[in-house]
């Protein structure tokens, strides 16, 4: 009996170990380097923003953030690297809107209830860019010619899927129709209309920003319901005659659905910090991309809201 008595304290002992253990964890999280997943190649928007949000994150949270990029499939092959990894917040990953966009027209198995959004950090509306010696010198002269040659001119995208191939979908579903040219590598799609690859270009400015400030592209027309204020002179989709669904391109920063609450609530306030920085904010300025950065469950709807939207789409 005393045996037995003393088995069942020292099991009770041992448990009570774990507990105050994984107590200790919780409060001290976290004690190593988190890993960031950049689900695209280097030198893309993606990875340009996760490397300047690890940097800042350093900082917030006392430990180191190495980045890795895992590339492929519009972005989903590096979140199911992170879908299947450890839920203890030692893994992040970027998740964004592209990819949620690929997700509605059935590429990856991935969904937006896999993953837990630490923060939006980064919204922009896409444009039509052209380089400063195309013929076509507005929207309107682009969208002439497209209707009167359906399947002449050529648009860098960043993939089929896309949010990018979306947006091509419903202007060839009006009468516009233009031919998606993918590149999986952003520099070469950045670049494409410059070399005579493409004559055109579907992109949020900031991606292009290098390309705008020299002269060497012009922004003809912006997929949004209001006028940029950096771009007063761009006409919208809407004001083109174009029905279109607005969906802006954002970035986020994602962890395993099943990741703890404390944990969460932890990168939560260091994402908020970090994008409230000086150097966040002159980041964003640069890219076209500041906004109130949104967490919790109103960074859970829009992540929702734009899948459904998309998939309403292309249901239509």
């Amino acid at each position: 009996m005393n045996r037995i008595g003393r088995m069942t304290l020292g099991n009770v002992l041992i448990a009570g170990a774990f507990v105050m253990t994984g107590a200790a964890t919780a409060q001290t999280y976290p004690d190593r380097p988190i890993e960031l997943i950049v689900t695209f190649g280097p030198g893309g928007g993606a990875d340009v923003m996760g490397r300047q949000m690890a940097q800042i994150l350093e900082g917030e949270l006392g430990v180191s953030i190495p980045v890795t990029n895992v590339g492929g499939a519009s972005g989903n092959a590096g979140l199911t690297r992170l879908r299947t990894s450890p839920a203890d917040g030692y893994t992040m990953g970027t998740l964004i809107s592209l990819t949620v966009a690929s997700w509605a027209s059935g590429i990856g198995d991935n969904a937006p209830d896999d993953f837990r959004i630490i923060g939006i950090v980064q919204s922009t509306p896409s444009f039509l860019f052209v380089a400063a010696d195309s013929p076509f010198e507005t929207a309107e002269q682009l969208l002439d010619h497209a209707r009167a040659n359906p399947g002449e001119l050529t648009v860098a995208t960043s993939g089929y899927g896309t949010q990018d191939d979306v947006a091509l979908i419903i202007m060839a579903d009006q009468g516009f129709d233009m031919v998606n040219v993918p590149f999986s590598a952003p520099g070469e799609r950045y670049a494409a209309p410059l070399g005579g690859h493409t004559d055109v270009i579907y992109e949020e400015p900031g991606d292009v920003g290098q390309f705008i400030d020299s002269g060497e592209y012009r922004s003809l027309m912006i997929f949004a319901e209001d006028r940029h204020p950096e771009f007063p002179d761009v006409p919208t989709a809407g004001e083109m005659g174009l029905d279109m669904v607005y969906l802006n391109t954002f970035r986020t920063l994602a962890v395993p659905a099943a990741t703890p609450e404390d944990v969460v609530a932890r990168l939560e306030e260091a994402v908020i910090a970090a994008a409230a920085s000086e150097q966040w904010q002159a980041f964003c300025a640069q890219t076209y991309t500041c906004l109130e950065t949104l967490t919790g469950e109103a960074a859970q709807a829009e992540i929702r809201i734009f899948y459904e939207a998309i998939a309403a789409q292309l249901e239509d």
